[in-house]
């Protein structure tokens, strides 16, 4: 908590731990459809990755090498801090918390009316499929999940997880559950009592690991899994730091992650492009829960991956040059833009710090810990890599002229004479004289703006409506962004549709 076999054809993962082993059967894409989808999903709180990789925790490794593994990065203030109550609403909801609300343990002003947990989404499309959930931490299942759920405990404190994971092991032995949430607090108990760098720390995450072994057999040992395709998902609301604590902007408290075994999750495959509302919308797409627009979800399903040009460049990052706090192992920016894209910094300034030279191209992790606390970990709708124009970073050397910079895109096909949709990811903080420019143009004439920054703009996706004049085939995309000593600007996720 935290406190201030069939005959069917499938490929078999050893998930058991060193003394006794045990085969996960994972249906191939052929066989699932055949199979009834279940989910579970287990909480770990405050659990950091990078920690499990280090801990003897030999069943959470067994399903990380036997599915997804995808490290994650979460907001901050003035988003939300690094906090349970926002963090386990963004996950069970599907939305970041300036939808959801909850911006402590409070939980004064949530949404879940309008952005209800993935469980109720789950009753109202499918009210015969059976929900349970089942937390250390009472104000999950007391507050966050609604009372359409079919089961929801809030275990007694005096049982803590040893209750939790019993009840849990009960209804996925005895029971015909199709959506199981579990959330486990004490990892989180000993970072807040010891420190994630502790030996505590590593022991919680072991005795953890055995709980999450015991829900694993339990799953595996019904009489009914081989006619089941389950999906399990392993998550974190936050991290801690190596003193103990969260609720600030550090980097490891910021860490959350997904581990994904079944369905289409690979064995020993690693994303980037997770992000924490993910969990949800992976869970009802699993299902066969179809996500309507009209809620608002920030989750895009796992099954589901929409990398951009952008992601092509994971690869070609870089360490930092001029960027002393960024840390000398992180790897994270280049201004070689992908195949197709361009930059023009024809009227670009000289001097300033070297990775913001122009537009850039890096990750959350780069950017957030290049300047820590000045609202870039706010970017939360940006996947893997992005584009950034950060002239308040430039200018942190000394500069000749202005920062004017044009993010350039490939051709777009199009069709003349009639309507086109611009999307992209977007987030814009503003300082006069600063300018954010969207250009469209068409079959190489000129650029015309369609769209106009001088005001704050929070993280969001902007859809833009374009008027494609006749006979044209072709339209490309122009961000120019023109400033000083100012603030940033960030794209990602680019793409024009046809209507």
């Amino acid at each position: 908590m935290s406190r201030s076999t069939s005959g069917v054809s499938r490929r078999s993962l050893l998930i058991g731990s060193a003394t006794a082993a045990l085969a996960l059967a994972v249906p191939t894409a052929a066989s699932a459809a055949a199979r009834t989808a279940k989910v579970l999903v287990i909480g770990l709180d405050g659990t950091l990755l990078s920690r499990i990789k280090d801990a003897d925790a030999p069943r959470l490794k067994a399903l990380m090498a036997a599915g997804l593994t995808a490290p994650s990065p979460i907001y901050a203030d003035p988003m939300a801090p690094t906090m349970s109550g926002p963090g386990w609403s963004t996950l069970i909801t599907g939305v970041w918390p300036d939808k959801h609300n909850v911006k402590d343990n409070n939980f004064t002003g949530h949404k879940f009316a309008q952005y209800p947990d993935f469980l109720t989404r789950v009753e109202t499309a499918k009210p015969n499929l059976s929900t349970y959930a089942v937390s250390s931490w009472a104000p999950i299942t007391d507050t966050v999940f609604s009372s359409k759920v079919d089961t929801r405990v809030s275990t007694p404190s005096a049982e803590y997880d040893t209750g939790t994971t019993s009840r849990a092991v009960a209804q996925l032995r005895s029971a015909d559950p199709d959506a199981v949430f579990v959330q486990l607090d004490n990892v989180d108990h000993a970072g807040h009592s010891y420190g994630a760098a502790s030996q505590q720390y590593l022991d919680a995450i072991h005795g953890v690991d055995g709980q999450v072994g015991q829900l694993v057999d339990a799953l595996t040992s019904r009489a009914t899994y081989g006619t089941e395709d389950w999906l399990i998902l392993i998550t974190a609301d936050h991290g801690h730091t190596d003193a103990g604590g969260h609720g600030g902007s550090s980097w490891p408290e910021r860490q959350t992650f997904m581990i994904a075994v079944g369905g289409t999750a690979a064995a020993g495959s690693t994303r980037y492009d997770v992000r924490m509302p993910d969990v949800a919308a992976s869970a009802l797409a699993h299902l066969g829960v179809a996500i309507d627009p009209a809620w608002g979800l920030d989750g895009r399903p796992i099954q589901q991956p929409t990398p951009d040009d952008f992601d092509t460049l994971r690869a070609e990052l870089t360490g930092p040059v001029d960027e002393t706090g960024v840390g000398a192992g992180v790897i994270g920016f280049t201004h070689t833009p992908p195949s197709g894209w361009s930059v023009d910094n024809t009227a670009m300034g000289t001097g300033g710090v070297t990775e913001w030279r122009g537009w850039s191209f890096t990750t959350d992790e780069f950017w957030t810990r290049a300047a820590p606390d000045q609202q870039r970990e706010s970017n939360v709708r940006a996947r893997n890599v992005f584009a950034v124009a950060d002239g308040d970073e430039w200018s942190d050397k000394t500069v000749s002229g202005t920062f004017d910079s044009t993010l350039v895109s490939p051709d777009f096909p199009v069709t003349g004479g009639s309507r086109a949709t611009l999307t992209y990811t977007t987030f814009y903080r503003q300082e006069s004289p600063q300018k954010g420019e969207v250009l469209v143009s068409y079959d190489g004439g000129t650029p015309v703006t369609v769209k106009t920054y001088t005001a704050d703009v929070p993280s969001r996706t902007e859809t833009v409506t374009l008027s494609v004049p006749s006979g044209v085939t072709r339209a490309k995309v122009r961000f120019r962004y023109t400033g000083g000593n100012n603030w940033f600007w960030t794209i990602d996720g680019v793409k024009i549709s046809r209507s």
